[in-house]
């Protein structure tokens, strides 16, 4: 790929590539070794580790968020349905299942969550029960949700789940 330096910069910036990023190399195709394949177990298996070291963060990959805790907790959220599944509790790993393909991703989610006034809650699918998880950063959560949501148009997060009938 050749960019001249008065060429528009193809970070799509609107400004002269010399102006902005000024880096051919992050344009230039990556070769198959370098090219690592992102996928929703790894980022699970990431998250996990996150939690067992006990170091908080939140992180994003389509319309899944990555939660986990300074006491050790993990948590995957899905924004479209509200879904969440714990992943790590107390620093230990909670084994998950989840069924990937290029086309299609089954997880068996465990819990509804939702964010009422500056509080996170979590309802167990199998007894109904509702908790207060007061150690999630509910504000960064909800800054995640509000992100998605600006970057995917209304139909296609309505589009990403498919009946099981």
């Amino acid at each position: 790929m050749k960019i001249g330096r008065n060429d528009s910069c193809p970070c799509g910036s609107g400004k002269k590539f010399k102006k902005c990023c000024n880096d051919i190399s992050k344009f230039q195709p990556k070769s198959p070794e370098k090219t690592e394949k992102i996928t929703l177990t790894g980022e699970i298996e990431k998250l996990q580790d996150a939690a067992v070291a006990k170091k908080a963060m939140v992180s994003t990959m389509g319309v899944f968020i990555f939660v986990s805790t300074e006491q050790g907790d993990g948590w995957l959220l899905e924004m479209t349905d509200t879904d969440a599944l714990k992943v790590a509790e107390g620093g230990k790993k909670i084994d998950v299942v989840i069924a990937e393909s290029p086309e299609t991703i089954e997880v068996n989610w465990s819990h509804h969550f939702h964010i009422s006034k500056k509080h996170f809650f979590v309802t167990d699918y199998k007894d109904k029960s509702e908790t207060e998880l007061v150690d999630l950063p509910t504000h960064s959560i909800f800054a995640a949700i509000k992100r998605i949501r600006k970057k995917f148009p209304k139909e296609v997060l309505a589009s990403i789940h498919l009946d099981e009938d």
